[in-house]
């Protein structure tokens, strides 16, 4: 099964994190489909504190793909901040 979830980068103490389709046997940050966005929890100033392809993360669900609890609230955030 795809599964969309968040797959961890960035070094100590200051994590990064990259939206990915990935098959739910694949490790957290192994390998992966594609990158559809990424989330920096960290972000400061003019910084963008994520960006999602929502036509990616759309054809991925008509595919029958799954979105962790913490995707799908970050999509929501996205979508709502997007149309404000």
């Amino acid at each position: 099964m795809v599964v969309i979830r968040l797959a961890r980068g960035g070094s100590h103490k200051r994590p990064f994190y990259h939206v990915v389709a990935t098959d739910s046997r694949s490790r957290r940050d192994g390998r992966f489909i594609e990158r559809v966005g990424y989330f920096n929890p960290l972000a400061r100033g003019n910084d963008p504190r994520m960006t999602i392809a929502m036509e990616r993360v759309e054809y991925w669900k008509s595919q029958g793909a799954q979105m962790s609890p913490r995707v799908a609230q970050l999509v929501r955030e996205f979508s709502a901040a997007a149309a404000a």
